[in-house]
């Protein structure tokens, strides 16, 4: 049965009587209305532990003034009804108030990685994410916690974070899950228009198209190539915020002579008003 918790204390003293019983604790962090790359996440959590966590919670710290947080979509009883019958054990739906007290001093900072990409066209909002994440981690202390690798440089993030802080959790990433067209899964898909909605997929094909010149191409030009993929989504309607070919472990610019070099292609444009991101592995 799925225990739903709204505050902190209670949290803690559904993990302590799991812990008693010599019970893990795997957990997934959220921000709701959930779709089934969500749900892909509370299916691997099943996979590494006893007892699944599944918190929900719009972080206000990790939007930008004039950003979406008002609007973001909010559907608490259809993702309780689906985190019922993913056999989740518990979801965590806290008031901002549970969990930022006022003031907020402490943030969490990871330097170099929040600045770069998608940091760099939203100020502040990995600061959030990390702050956020951290102080969940304290209130849940999982063993294992899921991310999706769609976010991916919420992934490095994390990964960083928690090995600097010596924290005592396993970070796993779960591969993108896509529509049949490709379109990554996202919250903000809604927005989309139907035209928009049509013509989405192109984001996955550029990226695609430049796995495949990255893997056949010798002594290729990356700068050359962003740039090259960049107007290439122009061409498609999107305007880019970035498209960037990057070290997949550091997201560091990969070094030019490198062939064995592990890479991910990285991207956030807008289609209309709504904000995509995408990446693909090379």
């Amino acid at each position: 049965m799925l225990t739903i918790c709204e505050t902190v204390e209670s949290v803690r003293e559904q993990v302590r009587e799991w812990r008693q019983r010599n019970q893990n604790v795997v957990f997934v962090p959220t921000m709701g209305n959930l779709h089934e790359g969500h749900l892909r996440l509370v299916d691997e959590a099943r996979q590494h532990g006893d007892r699944v966590v599944v918190s929900i919670f719009v972080n206000p710290s990790q939007f930008a003034e004039g950003e979406d947080f008002t609007r973001y979509p909010r559907t608490r009883d259809r993702d309780i009804e689906l985190l019922t019958e993913r056999v989740a054990d518990m979801v965590f739906i806290p008031e901002i108030s549970q969990m930022y007290t006022v003031p907020n001093l402490t943030v969490v900072e990871v330097n170099d990685l929040s600045g770069q990409l998608c940091g760099a066209f939203r100020p502040g909002h990995f600061g959030g994410v990390a702050t956020v994440v951290c102080k969940l981690f304290n209130i849940v202390q999982p063993d294992t916690a899921i991310f999706g690798e769609k976010d991916y440089q919420q992934l490095i993030l994390i990964k960083t974070m928690v090995s600097d802080l010596m924290m005592s959790v396993k970070i796993i990433g779960v591969p993108t899950v896509r529509s049949d067209d490709g379109l990554a899964l996202s919250s903000r898909n809604q927005y989309l228009t139907d035209n928009q909605r049509k013509s989405a997929h192109k984001l996955y094909e550029v990226l695609k198209e430049t796995r495949d010149l990255l893997k056949d191409t010798n002594n290729i030009e990356y700068a050359q190539l962003e740039q090259q993929q960049y107007n290439s989504l122009k061409q498609h309607g999107f305007k880019p915020d970035y498209f960037a070919i990057r070290d997949s472990e550091t997201l560091q610019p990969p070094a030019a002579d490198n062939r064995q070099q592990q890479l991910v292609i990285l991207v956030a444009a807008w289609l209309g008003q709504t904000r995509l991101i995408d990446n693909l592995k090379v």
